[in-house]
């Protein structure tokens, strides 16, 4: 199978994070070629997030371009989530010295680029709010038919909301941004909470992590750690969702996931439902593949524990493969379970 071509749109928090590495060993190892990233005010804003991909990218032993991108919604203000990812958006890691340099490419450009170096072979997959998917699209209204795919972790039509009852945090942190790309015709597969609540570490799944001792097992158990108290914190179990991954492995092969067609539109003005992705399942497709506003491949089923499984072995994989050549660990990314415990003999 040929490597899928791909670029990704981050807003990069832990699950975006976890996303570009589980990307950046399938780089390594000849499953996809990651040509660039481009990054998303979101989770963090556009300034943390730019920097915490290049840190990442850097410990996963990968130079790719990084472009910067939107610093905030198309309409309102921006809402990050630093009580799900830390105040810079990686988990306490994103500090110390940075030695990379983003791209001089605004994010937009990047895509319009390389949409046209690889037309019909690209695969976008946008892990953030769509701000700078949507700006593409404004800008050349083609990029929608030179696009293989465009994969989206973003919206519900079932499971609907995790930032407020109704919506999903990328959906609702740009509800225009969302409602310009659903219009334009772009192939789009969405996959959203309906999945991604079906796929979560809980600490049995850190097994083979911890057997890894490099700085790149320290970084992942130390991601997956925070992620899981901080759901804690907020009244859940002690779980971590891999709302991200999941798109990036859908990204890389769409046989992770079933689903089907669905009409969908993004509500930008409700008061208590701004940012819901509304489903009409009354519509029915008028071809095997719909080409047209509003229509989407949206993701319902996922063999979750399977995913899982496959996810923490690719990744103990990496931490064992970038831990021979790698980088040392990026400050602030130590496990505070192995800091405790040396604290206390």
């Amino acid at each position: 199978m040929a490597a899928v071509k791909v670029l990704a749109d981050v807003d990069t928090g832990v699950d975006d994070a976890l996303a570009l590495i589980y990307v950046a060993w399938a780089h390594r190892t000849g499953r996809a070629q990651l040509l660039g990233c481009g990054t998303v005010a979101g989770n963090c804003t556009v300034e943390q997030a730019t920097a915490n991909t290049l840190r990442v990218l850097e410990l996963a032993g990968l130079e790719v371009p990084v472009a910067r991108g939107a610093c905030r919604p198309l309409a309102g203000a921006l809402r990050t989530a630093p009580e799900v990812h830390g105040e810079d958006g990686l988990a306490g890691a994103g500090v110390g010295p940075l030695y990379r340099k983003p791209s001089p490419e605004h994010a937009v450009d990047q895509i319009l680029r390389l949409s046209r170096q690889h037309a019909g072979e690209l695969v976008l997959v946008a892990t953030g709010p769509l701000t700078n998917v949507a700006m593409a699209l404004v800008l050349e209204p083609e990029l929608a038919r030179r696009l293989a795919r465009l994969v989206v972790m973003g919206g519900g039509v079932r499971d609907l909301g995790n930032v407020t009852a109704a919506a999903e945090f990328n959906f609702y942190t740009d509800p225009e941004a969302a409602h310009v790309v659903l219009e334009s015709g772009v192939p789009l597969t969405l996959v959203g909470l309906d999945v991604t609540h079906q796929v979560y570490v809980e600490e049995t799944d850190l097994a083979r992590l911890q057997q890894v001792d490099t700085p790149q097992a320290r970084f992942a158990r130390h991601l997956l750690r925070f992620g899981m108290e901080a759901y804690r914190r907020l009244g859940g179990p002690a779980r971590f969702y891999l709302h991200d991954p999941l798109a990036a492995a859908v990204a890389l092969d769409a046989r992770w996931v079933s689903g089907r067609w669905v009409s969908l539109s993004v509500e930008t003005r409700g008061e208590r439902t701004r940012g819901m992705c509304v489903a009409d399942w009354r519509r029915q497709p008028e071809a095997a593949v719909p080409h047209g506003p509003g229509w989407a491949w949206v993701a319902l089923q996922v063999e979750g524990r399977r995913f899982v499984g496959h996810f923490m072995e690719e990744l103990a994989r990496w931490a064992r493969g970038a831990g021979a050549d790698g980088p040392a660990e990026l400050a602030g990314g130590r496990d505070t379970r192995d800091e405790r415990a040396a604290a206390h003999g």
